[in-house]
């Protein structure tokens, strides 16, 4: 209860204005604050008190509600310093010129900072197997990557999943030419289309989500006016993990960027200069969190930290900021749809691209041209090559063997093996493989599950498969679902639908031969009975085949034992060798089609092999199907570990070149007939 003050006491005026006063004193409330405590009104406990309210018009009133509990003396004094606080009009006008003046200054001033601090932190890059002083500039190795505006279409998705070579790029290239998008333009509005504010940025693992991150800071960092803004302020999911006690956005921002802590005030006022950009979404323990039902309207409200960054997607808090997520396909469905102004697809790079990589990464133009010779002679190698992390692997792996035929690895599914663990060890350093309730997740496991999905459809000649699939609703929560396998949403009349797919359908062949490896799964023809490995189903399981001898070989079932816990059955392994002889002798002696027994040969990098078959005489048939160089390489490869007089070589129809006669000319001396 209010003492009873008389009419014309300040107490009473200060209740009869107190509207009036939260408005008029809201722009000045801390420095007017500073004054109260300087001459004694207000105690430093009782401005630390006022603080701590959000909002100056809340500071306004909780100096309002105080001056009501210290009597009319304080009102008195408070009224008075008031007036002599605002200084006539000129003066003021002129005071504020100067102050505005001082304050452009220092904002420029730290925005250029900021703008330093950004381009260094981010202008040099590291790859998967980098070690300590391998930085690399990121201006010199970054290669343009291709993004993709709105969503994929499923009949384009399914072809490109089947597609090899250069005809696969070419594909991925033709299919988005007219909706490709640079970094700069992701917050371009559209042909008079309302402003783009929230952008989400998605694509599979290894696809350059955080490289293009890095490429806007960078050249934010280098740029007068990038994307119109005055300050970016990039937050990883990675790190806000680590928050997990209430906390406020402006804290947030603080944590790795206290240079901006003078002019935090200004930048969120003019928070249509700034962009936020959220990285790796996915990585976020508590993604499932953020469809948030309670909002966040001041930077410096504490909240739960789903909270904030839910009332940041929905435009509750700073509503004129801009926003740009990134996540992989699997977790988007926990992002509002409403929240997403342009949805903006990474499909990683096109030949051009590939090209331009093997150029940065080698540095000697000659070495360059020859290594990517190399690859492109290898259809199943430069499919993949679309990936830039796979791209990067592939050209690591080609700096250290120099050449495909070089010391290791030597054959596809050591290359696939090296990719599968560089993946898996990407991932280890995030801390992805903890799930949201805390339990470490065995790797062997998640890569089970994925191998047993890759089987179950390839033997159903699926490559596309449903939400609502048995198979894909047991890896729901899998914290390493995405890597591998790739999301995209196809609408349905009146519904969406979440539809699934391996990166391309050889890394779902590579699966599927894992779990086959790893399992007492028989495999699905039984050779015993069939002419050739795979060719009872007219190829369909010939890359399949290929793949398991490989992973079933001494090197790459010692690499999986040791990096994934995954350990080959010994038992399969010496039946699966002993029919890749024993079928060899028989197709050698009896001229049946040879040619994917040469690549589960091939795949095991075993001379004891092939010096163990020993026919009464050598026909080699591997007529009607163009070969390619991997298919050279593997004739090649048999018939020099064998001896004596070739029967008859058969090439009819394969459209063999004089450059591969040439390449074979010593194997043809030996031969008593060739087709």
């Amino acid at each position: 209860m209010f003492e009873k003050d008389a009419p014309n006491s300040s107490l009473t005026a200060i209740r009869r204005l107190r509207v009036s006063l939260v408005d008029e004193l809201e722009e000045q409330i801390d420095s007017l604050l500073e004054v109260l405590v300087t001459q004694e009104v207000f105690t430093r406990d009782d401005r630390e008190d006022v603080l701590g309210h959000p909002g100056c018009r809340g500071r306004v009133r909780k100096v309002l509600d105080i001056l009501e509990c210290k009597g009319e003396e304080a009102a008195q004094l408070f009224l008075s310093i008031k007036s002599h606080h605002q200084v006539s009009n000129e003066a003021k006008a002129a005071g504020l010129q100067c102050l505005v003046c001082f304050c452009f200054t220092e904002y420029n001033k730290v925005r250029q900072k900021h703008k330093d601090i950004l381009r260094r932190r981010s202008e040099s890059m590291l790859f998967h197997n980098s070690r300590h002083g391998e930085k690399i500039l990121f201006l010199k190795q970054y290669v343009n990557l291709l993004l993709v505006d709105g969503h994929q279409v499923l009949e384009i998705k399914k072809h490109e999943v089947l597609t090899f070579g250069q005809k696969r790029l070419c594909l991925q290239q033709r299919s988005v030419a007219q909706r490709t998008i640079a970094p700069s333009e992701l917050f371009s509005r559209a042909n008079g289309a309302r402003p783009v504010k929230k952008v989400l940025v998605t694509g599979v693992a290894g696809i350059g989500k955080t490289m293009l991150v890095q490429k806007i800071l960078f050249d934010f960092g280098g740029s007068e006016d990038y994307l119109a803004f005055d300050f970016i302020i990039h937050m990883s999911f990675r790190d806000l993990n680590l928050v997990e006690e209430p906390t406020n956005f402006r804290d947030l921002v603080l944590r790795k960027n206290k240079h901006l802590s003078k002019v935090l005030d200004n930048i969120l006022a003019c928070d249509d200069k700034l962009l936020i950009i959220l990285d790796g979404f996915d990585e976020f323990r508590q993604y499932r969190n953020c469809d948030a039902d309670v909002f966040v309207n001041e930077p410096d409200e504490e909240a739960a930290l789903t909270d904030i960054l839910g009332s940041l997607l929905f435009g509750e808090l700073l509503p004129r900021a801009s926003v740009l997520l990134t996540s992989r396909p699997a977790a988007t469905n926990h992002i509002p749809v409403g929240c997403v102004d342009r949805f903006v697809l990474i499909t990683g790079f096109s030949l051009a691209e590939v090209c331009d990589f093997f150029s940065r990464y080698f540095q000697d133009p000659a070495l360059a041209s020859s290594m990517f010779a190399a690859v492109s002679a290898n259809e199943l190698l430069l499919t993949l090559c679309f990936i830039p992390a796979f791209c990067c692997i592939v050209c690591c792996i080609l700096k250290q063997s120099k050449d495909l035929s070089g010391e290791s690895p030597k054959t596809m599914t050591d290359i696939y093996v090296h990719y599968l663990v560089a993946m898996i060890h990407s991932h280890t350093q995030r801390g992805a493989w903890t799930d949201h309730q805390g339990t470490a997740q065995q790797f062997s496991d998640i890569v089970l599950k994925l191998g047993k999905l890759a089987y179950r459809k390839l033997m159903e000649h699926q490559t596309l498969f449903y939400g609502s699939d048995q198979e894909v609703a047991a890896l729901e929560g899998c914290g390493f679902l995405s890597t591998f396998l790739d999301k995209m949403v196809a609408q349905k009349p009146g519904y969406t639908e979440d539809v699934f797919s391996f990166a391309h359908l050889t890394i779902q062949e590579f699966f599927a031969a894992l779990y086959c490896a790893v399992t007492d799964q028989p495999l699905p023809v039984d050779p015993l009975s069939k002419s050739s490995l795979g060719e009872a189903t007219n190829g369909h399981l010939d890359l399949f085949y290929r793949f398991l001898s490989g992973i079933l070989s001494n090197r790459n079932a010692t690499v999986l034992g040791r990096q994934v816990g995954l350990c080959c059955c010994k038992e399969k392994a010496e039946a699966f060798r002993q029919k890749i002889v024993s079928d060899l002798t028989r197709f050698c002696e009896n001229g049946a089609h040879i040619l994917n027994s040469l690549h589960c040969l091939f795949e095991q990098q075993d001379p004891s092999l092939a010096l163990a078959v020993q026919p009464e005489k050598l026909q080699i048939n591997v007529s009607d199907e163009t070969l390619s160089q991997t298919d050279y390489n593997a004739l090649k490869y048999f018939l020099n570990l064998t001896k004596g007089q070739i029967s008859e070589l058969d090439l009819t129809g394969t459209g063999v070149s004089c450059d591969a006669l040439r390449d074979i000319q010593p194997l043809l001396v030996r031969c008593e007939s060739l087709w």
